[in-house]
């Protein structure tokens, strides 16, 4: 369970630091207090933080989509980036999907 937590505090570390790269500090003090919800011990929480780790795997699709268009269109190289970007939206869906493993329902009941 330690792991499951670990992973999804590192993908809310990840999508906070995009977060402050664009400016938008609303979302990025929201991605910070995320694992807050941690701390209750209830279902709704879980089920708060899946839903805001697969809105931040969309955040990121977006992001790669958005980024390799433009760099297209400037003619530089692209796929590294995409690469990058889409092992960090897989991580922050695993660490989402995750979040509705047994030992995680059997702690948030």
């Amino acid at each position: 369970m330690v792991f499951r937590i670990v992973l999804f505090v590192l993908a809310t570390a990840l999508t906070a630091a995009h977060f402050f790269r664009a400016g938008s500090y609303g979302l990025l003090a929201l991605s910070v207090a995320t694992p807050l919800l941690f701390l209750y011990k209830s279902r709704w929480s879980l089920m708060l933080l899946q839903l805001a780790a697969y809105c931040a795997s969309a955040n990121w699709l977006i992001t790669i989509l958005l980024l390799v268009q433009m760099r297209q269109q400037l003619g530089r190289p692209w796929t590294t980036a995409a690469i990058i970007l889409g092992t960090v939206t897989l991580l922050t869906f695993v660490a989402g999907w995750l979040m509705n493993s047994r030992c995680m329902r059997a702690r948030y009941q």
